[in-house]
């Protein structure tokens, strides 16, 4: 059992937005609770590799060592981007809290909006879901794969070695670099990653004690959305690294969800929705994903594993 008295140990990655996302939830916690926190840095594989993301197969390389620290006990608890989790669950792990869910769109940094930018125009994304989406929008352009932190990418704009960057809103925003957007893409334009804008609070599935006091951070609605979304995700990916957008929203006691599934040259997408009880969110996420494979997703993420 923790000591009531000394404050809570949050790991946390290093860089800019993952500290500011931390040091957010921190402050929440200890306006609810009273409990002070303090945060710890910890370096993550995905920090050091120069590998794109995607060829490592995206998920699970900022997590690994901060639930490595969680399990030998040198931390409290942490804070993740929730899309950044594995599907599979990790049984010494419990996910205690999604706190509620920031902007879930995707947000251009550039001189001018996606449909005014010149033929040819370069725009940098490290991911796979992005491009395909935007290749829908204009295939006229050139997509380039780039790596590193927020103001490091912009600064790629800045510098005219791109045209144009594609981040997430709420990182831009909990960065204070809203200022900095040309234009935000709706999901009828561009489904965001899984669990995108939303956070996840872990600690050790045996600290009772931290699963009830973490609990308070937790939203019911947001916790529903990203069930379905990962659920759909985990049934999709089966070896397979296709570009999936999907977004869910609880509406009263109904969740929303909707998904697709798009070739990388963005010639051909699949893009279902359903809607159901929010109890039954891990089903409905499920079940969409079934009914898509049954519409062919699984021949055009066959088409892009080879």
């Amino acid at each position: 059992m923790s000591d009531g008295t000394r404050p809570l140990r949050l790991g946390t990655r290093r860089s800019l937005l993952a500290t500011a996302q931390s040091q957010m939830t921190a402050d929440r916690l200890t306006e609810l609770t009273g409990r002070a926190v303090e945060l710890v840095g910890v370096t993550t594989f995905g920090d050091v590799t120069k590998a794109q993301l995607s060829q490592l197969g995206g998920t699970g390389v900022f997590v690994s060592a901060l639930r490595d620290k969680l399990i030998e006990g040198e931390i409290d608890f942490a804070v993740h981007s929730l899309k950044d989790l594995p599907t599979a669950p990790a049984a010494e792990v419990a996910l205690a809290a999604t706190p509620s869910r920031a902007d879930h769109r995707d947000a251009l940094i550039g001189s001018a909006k996606l449909a005014d930018l010149p033929p040819g125009a370069r725009v940098g994304t490290g991911s796979p879901r992005r491009v395909a989406q935007l290749r829908v929008l204009r295939p006229d352009l050139e997509y380039l794969p780039i790596r590193g932190n927020a103001d490091t990418r912009i600064g790629k704009v800045h510098s005219g070695e791109l045209d144009a960057i594609v981040l997430a809103t709420a990182g831009l925003a909990r960065l204070g670099r809203e200022s900095e957007i040309a234009q935000i893409f709706e999901i009828e334009e561009m489904l965001p990653a899984p669990g995108q804008g939303s956070l996840a609070v872990e600690c050790r599935a045996d600290r009772d004690d931290l699963v009830e006091l973490l609990g308070v951070l937790d939203d019911p609605g947001t916790r529903a959305a990203v069930t379905a979304e990962r659920s759909l995700l985990a049934t999709l990916e089966a070896g397979c690294a296709a570009p999936v957008g999907a977004y869910a929203v609880a509406d009263g006691h109904t969740l929303n969800l909707i998904a697709t599934v798009v070739a990388v040259d963005g010639r051909r997408a699949i893009r279902k929705s359903t809607a159901g009880p929010l109890p039954a969110a891990m089903e409905l996420g499920r079940d969409l994903a079934t009914a898509m494979v049954a519409d062919g997703a699984g021949t055009l993420m066959g088409e892009q594993s080879h």
